[in-house]
């Protein structure tokens, strides 16, 4: 029987990265997205190449009954066995008096909440083998001063979420893990105001550039792996050495 994993987040970046290596590691894929119907079609289309079933469902994580569908159409595709907790969002890069409140409450309400209400549905449903995965950010132990401190602490709220779910859900047999990302190439920064920030970013890398959506698939469907099945609570960070 198929691994079948939940990704949110799924029609861009990192999780259209992570979409199309889990289905190229044999995984059937339900992924949501929140707009962009086309680029959620298209990731679609690669999980149907990689001859596996996949669905791509309209969600707001942060909605509690959008979450609840998401996970019902994931069941259609069998048993669930992996969860990716990737749609995240920030605001407009500035000084933290300048944040506002509406910015703030849509920042936890998709980073933080969503990932609990997700996380939860996956617990119930999951068995003994189920693994979880939080895409978290360098952010949570840099913080970000000067361009999105809020952002930088729902990151650092994922990797305790990830910390305490990884001893309670422990002993029921799933792994709960972090991939802790540094700067990478994908159209968030646009929603910052600042599209080209890796370039800026990348001469303060200890390796020289920002990264790729890919490399940090690569991680991710590791930790989903049998490969990982000693790891537990872990935070591997794909970050440039940053």
């Amino acid at each position: 029987m198929s691994p079948v994993t939940v990704v949110t987040g799924g029609s861009r970046g990192i999780g259209a990265a992570t979409v199309r290596r889990l289905a190229e590691s044999g995984h059937d894929v339900a992924f949501c997205y929140l707009r962009d119907e086309a680029a959620a079609s298209a990731v679609l289309e690669l999980v149907h190449a990689a001859g596996r079933q996949g669905v791509a469902v309209r969600v707001d994580t942060a909605d509690p009954d959008d979450v609840v569908r998401l996970f019902d159409a994931a069941q259609e595709l069998g048993e669930l066995t992996g969860l990716v907790n990737n749609a995240g969002v920030t605001s407009v890069i500035g000084p933290f008096v300048d944040l506002t409140v509406t910015d703030l409450r849509r920042v936890v309400d998709v980073n933080l909440i969503g990932y609990v209400l997700c996380a939860q549905q996956a617990a119930r449903r999951m068995g003994a083998g189920g693994a979880i995965v939080n895409v978290s950010s360098a952010a949570a132990t840099l913080g970000s001063p000067g361009e999105y401190v809020h952002y930088a602490a729902t990151k650092a709220a994922a990797d305790t979420l990830t910390t305490g779910l990884a001893k309670e859900l422990g002993r029921r047999g799933i792994r709960v893990n972090t991939v802790s990302p540094g700067t990478i190439w994908t159209d968030l920064h646009a929603t910052s105001g600042v599209p080209d920030r890796p370039a800026r970013i990348a001469p303060h890398v200890p390796l020289g550039r920002a990264g790729e959506a890919d490399e940090i698939a690569a991680a991710i469907v590791w930790l989903l792996g049998p490969e990982a099945s000693y790891t537990t609570g872990a935070v591997l960070r794909v970050a440039g050495g940053l």
